[in-house]
């Protein structure tokens, strides 16, 4: 049985057929054409192939099956390099996989941009990524289900926390509902007596508590999607990430509601891991991308929470 090719007998057809003659793929690999030639000779007859037409030719050609065997060369190829950079990686403390838990309240847009550069930045790193709301992303951190959270605080809560930007929140109804036909601003009276769509924390860091609550009649949501779809139907009104409703504000789906009580939130989203848990170099560069994206989303650069602030926390 002849042996199997090796990488760097691969690494010289990739070259061959991409540069188009040895002379070319040898200056491209710094080696002598003699060099590349007998490389291409020896793989031929490992396979029984032949992989080059030479003859009638000026530079080399493929043939038929050099050009079917090309592609599988630069897969074995592809893969034996993530082999080689995850092994580096891993020598210079790189993570195999990072688990990210994240507000579904946190801007796709931000979320979508920091991923493609995560992608680039480090291709041999698995991503594990869970969308959640409220008090689930810092048990996910706490109970190290996720190297790292990013979302907004409620609550007390024993982690190492990072200032990365900050989310506006609105009040708005569909421009059908009693709410927006009535004189601004809305008294808190009249806003009491119609159906509030409120996200309700599926863990138990804030059972029995309510923020930003003041119906007298809720529906309880488990998600931000949900709650965005019923109030363009008009079964309810709330508050939302402006964000999200933006274009609905923008083409009249959806209106503010001017509450007589209640002025523009902007809620602080924060960076967060287990303070007994520096985050390696993968969940470093999240923190810092999630930082600057967050910053040129709202317009201004978010500084980190002070010194005494770290660690535990309730937030408004």
């Amino acid at each position: 049985m002849q042996p199997n090719p090796t990488l760097d007998q691969l690494q010289i057809f990739v070259t061959v057929a991409e540069a188009g003659s040895f002379s070319a793929a040898g200056r491209r690999l710094n080696r002598a054409q003699s060099v590349i030639s007998y490389g291409i000779a020896n793989l031929e007859a490992q396979l029984g192939l032949k992989l080059f037409e030479r003859e009638g030719t000026r530079e080399p050609q493929l043939t038929e099956i050099g050009r079917a065997m090309l592609e599988d060369a630069r897969r074995m190829i592809g893969v034996l390099q993530r082999i080689r950079s995850r092994v580096d990686g891993h020598h210079q403390g790189l993570e195999a996989e990072v688990a990210l838990s994240v507000d579904a309240a946190l801007p796709s847009p931000v979320l979508v941009r920091v991923l493609k550069a995560f992608e680039a930045q480090f291709p041999t790193v698995m991503l594990r990524l869970h969308i959640g709301t409220l008090g689930l992303i810092p048990d996910h951190v706490v109970s190290g289900q996720a190297d790292l959270g990013i979302g907004g605080l409620l609550g007390d809560v024993d982690v190492h926390l990072v200032r990365i930007g900050f989310m506006s929140i609105v009040l708005a109804a569909a421009p059908s509902h009693p709410l927006a036909l009535l004189p601004k601003p809305v008294a808190i009276e009249d806003a009491r007596e119609h159906t509030q769509l409120v996200v309700t924390d599926q863990s138990e860091r804030t059972k029995g508590r309510d923020f930003g609550v003041f119906a007298y009649r809720t529906w309880r949501l488990t998600d931000v999607r949900t709650k965005h779809m019923l109030m363009r139907e008009g079964l309810g009104w709330g508050g939302l990430p402006r964000w999200l409703i933006a274009d609905d504000l923008a083409t009249g789906r959806l209106v503010e509601i001017d509450l007589e009580s209640f002025r523009e939130v902007s809620s602080p989203l924060f960076a967060m891991h287990r303070n007994d848990r520096s985050p390696k170099p993968a969940a470093a560069w999240l923190i810092d991308q999630f930082k600057r994206q967050l910053g040129c989303f709202n317009e201004f650069e978010p500084g980190e929470v002070p010194e005494e602030e770290r660690g535990h926390r309730s937030a408004p």
